[in-house]
């Protein structure tokens, strides 16, 4: 197994992805706070303490435990040119043994969606999580109305896989999802689900 101890960096054409670190929670509260009508109808409901400092930190510390453990991988997305924080995608679940496989999750700042931010993020992550890091398998899910993360998740090579029933509370109410899988060997077809 590959450690993720040394410093964990990608960069792409726009981005780099890096871990969160204290220093980011201003620009990070701000931007969760302006993105929220945006973001709250597809992530879980947030705490009442979701946009402090203590919360942040903890955030920070679990990232930094997660990434010495190899069990996740939570990264910031920041535009080079303008310096800022554009939004977040985490490899969560990282399973050895006989699955070697982990689950992709992410979200996009509100100023910053529909500009390809995610696209990049997600071609990088899969990238090192197959070539680094030697996983065979990513997973994601979306709600089956989210038309955007489904033509993201699409578009960025996964594939639609089914439905998972009551897979997560989101907006405070048990929600279905749509399961998409990429695969470091895939050779299913193109699926084109309505």
């Amino acid at each position: 197994m590959l450690s993720f101890r040394r410093k964990l960096r990608l960069e792409t054409e726009r981005l780099t992805l890096r871990p969160p670190t204290h220093s980011d929670f201003a620009s990070w509260a701000r931007l969760r706070s302006e993105s929220r009508d945006f973001l709250s109808p597809w992530e879980p409901s947030w705490a009442s303490d979701h946009l402090t400092r203590k919360a942040f930190t903890n955030r920070v510390y679990w990232a930094t435990r997660s990434i010495n453990s190899g069990t996740a991988m939570p990264l910031f997305l920041v535009d080079r040119d303008l310096n800022m924080l554009v939004g977040a995608i985490t490899l969560d679940n990282i399973r050895r043994g006989p699955a070697q496989a982990g689950t992709l999750g992410y979200w996009v700042g509100q100023p910053y969606a529909r500009h390809g931010y995610m696209s990049e993020a997600i071609a990088a992550v899969v990238h090192y999580s197959f070539e680094k890091l030697g996983l065979s398998r990513i997973e994601a899910a979306c709600l089956p109305e989210n038309a955007p993360s489904r033509g993201l998740l699409e578009h960025s090579g996964f594939k639609y896989e089914g439905v998972a029933q009551s897979y997560l509370q989101i907006n405070g109410r048990w929600r279905t999802h749509v399961l998409y899988a990429a695969l470091r060997s895939d050779r299913r077809g193109r699926t084109d689900v309505g």
